[in-house]
């Protein structure tokens, strides 16, 4: 299954087995790799060991005949599930540093959107090469942290005292629970429910801009969307995509280590979990604001 996040996506961190639990071994029984039985495989660099550019997988045969497909059994150079923590753990502490700095000397919402169109452009530039770039993904993290601080500040000085740590607190809540979802089966990423989460991201994202527009050219809250009771039922509408958007990113993860991805991919799983966690925090504080200046 080909993931919904652009950093993934070309990448082909993919397995068709209809669900599986985060950091747990690949489920046998399916579909053997690379046959007919399985429309996802071709899409999928990491799915069919003779043509893996990374790694010679000596059970490839084996995993032909069982349809499990193995993670090769050097690992050296091979993405980890500590690779990944430790990547997120780098990105996301940019992140918070970038923030801090911009907390502690008040920078200004015009400061803060730059900030934020230069984050834009630098995690478009990344999702969309071939190979991670480590100083890119920082560099995206200083910036994003440089806006998520300032709009914070402003946020949590004007709008709403301690709204900043309750979306902290929030955005925790959700990715643990959205952790212990997955890891239970309880949420299974499947082909359809990668279609639905785009269809309605898609929605979402156009009536964002929509009322954004009508708020630029007609003044006042544009739409609605942003603002009052409407505003409360979009605001969780926006988390609720995040959270699910989670579980996408934990299954990429996953089939990339069990298809034995380069170590070096390990910080395109930080990124796409970094932008993910960036949307939900933002949503969260968004929420809120509003329930504060009702």
């Amino acid at each position: 299954m080909r993931s919904s996040n652009p950093v993934f996506s070309r990448r082909g961190f993919s397995r068709d087995n209809g669900y599986a639990g985060f950091g747990s071994a690949p489920q046998a029984g399916g579909p053997a790799v690379g046959t007919q039985g399985n429309p996802y495989a071709g899409g999928n660099p990491y799915a069919q060991a003779p043509t893996n550019p990374y790694a010679q997988n000596p059970y490839a045969q084996q995993d032909l005949q069982h349809g499990a497909p193995q993670a090769p059994v050097s690992t050296g150079d091979k993405m980890t599930m500590d690779d990944v923590v430790m990547r997120t753990g780098i990105t996301l502490g940019t992140v918070i540093a970038g923030a801090t700095v911009a907390w502690v000397m008040n920078v200004g919402l015009g400061i803060a959107i730059g900030a934020a169109l230069i984050a834009m452009v630098l995690g478009l530039v990344q999702a969309f090469k071939r190979k991670a770039n480590p100083a890119l993904i920082l560099a995206y993290a200083a910036f994003e942290g440089v806006f998520l601080g300032a709009i914070s500040n402003y946020v949590n000085t004007f709008v709403a005292p301690g709204a900043a740590m309750q979306a902290v607190l929030g955005t925790m809540a959700v990715f643990v629970t959205m952790l212990v979802l997955y890891k239970t089966r309880i949420v299974r990423v499947t082909q359809r429910f990668t279609r639905f989460l785009m269809i309605a991201a898609t929605a979402f994202l156009v009536l964002t801009a929509v009322n954004l527009l009508f708020m630029v050219f007609g003044g006042g809250d544009g739409l609605g969307f942003r603002s009052g009771w409407l505003g409360v039922v979009f605001g969780i509408v926006g988390i609720l995509l995040g959270a699910f958007f989670l579980a996408l990113d934990f299954k990429q993860v996953e089939d990339g280590i069990a298809y034995g991805a380069p170590r070096s991919e390990s910080w395109l799983a930080a990124f796409g979990l970094t932008m993910t966690l960036v949307w939900i925090y933002l949503e969260m504080l968004r929420l809120i604001s509003i329930l504060n200046s009702d």
